[in-house]
């Protein structure tokens, strides 16, 4: 058997700088066991693999995969897909549907002056959770630290992840995961992963932070850019804060030396919190996967 594939850059407007994902096209004829192998062997954060939609009304259905696990959503890897497939389909219009174990996801796709497609938001499948609440020391144990800001906890919008915010940059910076205490405190079944966060301020209305990402149990030392997880901290901030809409820039992979740069708005529909995600996406290589 011979798939196409394509890799690419998200969340970033420049090659080698953002989250790298692999997308595999015409992927139905392979087993979940083959999926995760193919993951291993492109050893990324993510790799996508595109089936054929199983409604009229979608455009495709994807499968997420880690080097170590599926993942019913993430960010990066839906904003890449979206991108990709609209190039490839020839898609027209600056809107497509993917369908994934989390559910469906509506992209919106932009483009430059020439009509290429460069950018996608996508909204996340699942409104807002607010999930248990976590002990800060255990969760300062995980990143390293002596101790983070407030109360963490679990929050979702299709995956959850434990957030928490530290005091300042210098702070997030020193973070390192400790895989032990992730055992101990934070195992997969709880969370996929450890979301941190810091304030940089606000300017018209756009709160302005920076993030960084451990999963270390779950294939993912660190990730450069986190689409769930910061769908689900706009989410949350929004939780606290009261109103119906939040406007966040969120950059995040800067000590990766991966610059990764993240549009999140959060915003009340009908009583839940939805939100969304989104950035640009740079091509990076394409081949053939044999097997």
């Amino acid at each position: 058997m011979r798939l196409a594939y394509e890799t690419c850059d998200v969340f970033t407007d420049r090659r080698f700088g953002g989250n790298p994902l692999a997308v595999v096209r015409d992927a139905a004829g392979l087993d979940t066991a083959a999926m995760q192998a193919v993951a291993r062997e492109f050893n990324l954060s993510e790799t996508v693999f595109v089936e054929a939609a199983d409604e009229p009304s979608a455009t495709a259905r994807i499968r997420i995969f880690t080097t170590a696990m599926e993942l019913p959503f993430a960010g990066h890897p839906n904003v890449g897909a979206a991108v990709l497939i609209a190039r490839y389909l020839g898609i027209q219009g600056d809107r497509l549907r993917i369908d994934q174990a989390a559910g469906r996801v509506e992209a919106t796709l932009a483009r430059d002056e020439t009509g290429h497609v460069v950018a996608a938001t996508i909204t996340a499948p699942k409104p807002f959770a607010l999930g248990q609440a976590l002990d800060p020391a255990a969760i300062a144990a995980c990143a390293g630290l002596p101790s983070v800001v407030g109360e963490p906890v679990i929050a979702s919008c299709g995956t959850p992840f434990a957030v928490a915010e530290v005091v300042d940059e210098a702070t997030l910076a020193s973070a390192e995961p400790d895989a032990a205490a992730f055992r101990r405190h934070l195992p997969p079944s709880l969370a996929i992963g450890l979301h941190l966060f810091c304030r940089q301020g606000e300017s018209d209305g756009l709160m302005r932070l920076r993030s960084r990402m451990f999963a270390p149990l779950g294939g993912l030392t660190e990730d450069p850019a986190t689409g769930s997880a910061n769908v689900a901290l706009g989410g949350l901030l929004l939780a606290r804060a009261g109103g119906q809409r939040l406007s966040l820039s969120i950059e995040q992979g800067i000590e990766m030396g991966r610059p990764s740069q993240l549009a999140v708005e959060a915003w009340t529909d009908q009583g839940v919190i939805r939100a969304s995600v989104g950035g640009g996406v740079v091509a990076v290589s394409r081949g053939w996967l044999y097997l």
